[in-house]
């Protein structure tokens, strides 16, 4: 069983757009926090194709692991990830294989199924592909096949891409990719951040499925989790407030930039409200130094995760590096088997 002095640990940023700032400085924080990420030891950086989200910065995902990659030098950078139905198989593997070229061994390619965005929004971004959800299994198989070396009578390539072999995980928060990670023998991230439910049940789909392929002999899976760590308790929970305000709102129908820390949630939310954003959030592990490891040590046993990629909507940039700081110092990287 891993333990968290044995376990890799990574980060996911969304880029937080915040109440009074704009998308420059989002991106900017982004960079900061990378090269922190990467002085501190973590194993990767993703960020996240969000669409229409006031919040968010990192809609156009590829620029910006373009942007992270440049301004670091040994961490991997990749997406957490690239919603393919949005896209056509071949655009994303030139995109990644541009990547690869520029950044060789450092670039890796999260694949999910959502849109990422609202029914509007979704229609404006896929046009006439409106049924690419439903051929997901058949364009992760595609964009396999732009990576592998060229074949002969082989028409179209991917130029930059081919023979890049260019690392694909599959993501998740139902048991769909689950089942197509195993099946196709790739590594598995389930975003128990925001869905956390069927984390465990998609776990096990995974390993008792999984069969060995070129790109992976065994299963090999991340959990995404929001982790919210300060001096105090009562420090860390005042930070998580702007998550929550964040969820919320969302769930609403009225996304919104990242709010400020507020006292108490009390009077912010119904109690059904909060109800389904505590549910949505279970999994996150926010506190003291001690309470962040304790909560973390018990994820890890629960679930059998061999990576954890923490994420965290913090307001205060100094604050969200601290946060990261401090769970860096609970985990230190090890070196080994690098999927």
């Amino acid at each position: 069983m891993p333990t968290l002095r044995s376990l890799p640990f990574s980060l996911l940023d969304l880029s937080p757009i915040l109440r009074g700032g704009d998308a420059a400085q989002a991106l900017g924080n982004t960079l900061d926090l990378a090269r922190h990420a990467e002085r501190w030891g973590y194993r990767r950086y993703w960020v996240a194709e969000h669409h229409n989200m006031p919040g968010i910065a990192s809609a156009a995902t590829a620029v910006v692991i373009g942007h992270v990659a440049g301004g670091t030098s040994t961490i991997r950078v990749g997406s957490g990830g690239i919603m393919l139905p949005n896209h056509s198989p071949l655009v994303i593997a030139e995109q990644f294989g541009t990547l690869e070229s520029l950044y060789p061994g450092r670039i890796d390619l999260g694949l999910g199924r959502a849109p990422g965005t609202d029914p509007r929004t979704t229609h404006a971004l896929r046009r006439e592909r409106m049924d690419s959800a439903d051929r997901f299994p058949q364009d992760v198989v595609e964009l396999q096949r732009y990576f592998e070396p060229e074949q002969p009578g082989q028409s179209v390539r991917a130029i930059p891409g081919m023979g890049l072999r260019v690392p694909i995980w599959l993501l998740g928060s139902s048991l769909f990719s689950a089942q197509l990670a195993a099946a196709l023998g790739l590594p598995y991230a389930f975003a128990g951040h925001f869905a956390p439910d069927a984390m465990l049940e998609a776990f096990r789909l995974y390993r008792s499925g999984f069969k060995p392929s070129a790109a992976l002999r065994a299963p090999y899976a991340m959990a995404g989790i929001g982790v919210y760590a300060a001096a105090t308790d009562a420090e860390a929970r005042r930070l998580f407030t702007s998550a929550q305000q964040q969820i919320l709102n969302l769930r609403r129908g009225e996304p919104t930039p990242l709010n400020p820390p507020v006292d108490s949630m009390d009077g912010r939310w119904s109690e059904a409200e909060e109800a389904m954003v505590k549910a949505a959030q279970r999994e996150t592990v926010v506190g003291s130094p001690a309470t962040v490891r304790q909560g973390l040590a018990a994820l890890v046993e629960r679930t059998g995760a061999d990576e954890i990629i923490a994420t965290a909507q913090i307001f205060d940039h100094a604050a969200r590096l601290r946060s990261f700081e401090i769970l860096a110092s609970l985990c230190r990287q090890p070196a080994g088997v690098r999927p």
